[in-house]
């Protein structure tokens, strides 16, 4: 007979338990729900998500390497700030890996890659934009259509290393693209999405790499320089 509440059961329901508070926070840090510098308390969480508070905070530990979370000696967690300074850090490191993964992924690509690419960048293109200063489910639609465009283009680098670098730079840098969408612009967003495709199916690799900077670049200067209006 299974005991009621066995070790190995209780060890299972906690990694679920953990799982599940490390989604949901982290995905509520990408998507600005938790603010830059917000004190993220443990018991708060657990009550709202219904899990127990070593779960919050393994999840919380598992964000701290991820520099989506900071860890203070006695003060606990709090959501790792922006700043000007690490969105031109973060953005020239996110070129650098572009162009290499781009690169690696141009040569390798095959038909397959090329047909993920147009799906990709045909569901972007049906996807609405999202409406400056508006954060709503279509937003969040959008938000998952680029996500799975810019996935596609480096798809095939053949890197899995690579690939899990570019995902985590991708996601760091949500967390600032999330404030481009409440800014007005004049940007036309889709003409940019598709010269990149052009170019990647065209294997033009130094006209992809100079389209995806300076589309990465246009982002961060329209956040920098909504930041500096306001200051």
């Amino acid at each position: 007979m299974v005991a009621l509440f066995d070790p190995a059961t209780q060890e299972r329901a906690a990694r679920g338990q953990a799982s599940l508070a490390y989604e949901t926070i982290r995905g509520d840090i990408l998507s600005g729900r938790h603010t830059p510098g917000k004190k993220l308390k443990i018991q708060e969480l657990a009550a709202e998500l219904k899990v127990s508070p070593g779960a919050v905070r393994e999840a919380l530990s598992r964000m701290v390497p991820e520099q989506l979370v900071q860890s203070w000696d006695q003060r606990g967690f709090s959501v790792a700030p922006l700043s000007i300074a690490d969105l031109h850090d973060l953005t020239d490191l996110r070129c650098e890996v572009e162009t290499i993964a781009l690169r690696r992924s141009l040569a390798r690509g095959d038909l397959d890659w090329e047909g993920n690419v147009l799906a990709a960048a045909h569901r972007l293109r049906a996807t609405p934009l999202p409406i400056p200063g508006e954060l709503s489910a279509l937003s969040a639609n959008w938000v998952t259509a680029h996500c799975a465009f810019h996935r596609a283009l480096v798809a095939a680098c053949g890197s899995q290393r690579l690939l899990a670098l570019h995902e985590q730079l991708f996601e760091q840098s949500e967390r600032y693209r999330g404030l481009s969408i409440r800014m007005e612009s004049k940007r036309d967003i889709i003409a940019e999405h598709q010269t990149i495709v052009e170019l990647a199916l065209a294997r033009d690799a130094d006209g992809l790499v100079d389209a995806m900077s300076a589309h990465l670049r246009a982002t961060t200067q329209l956040i920098v320089d909504g930041a500096r209006s306001k200051a």
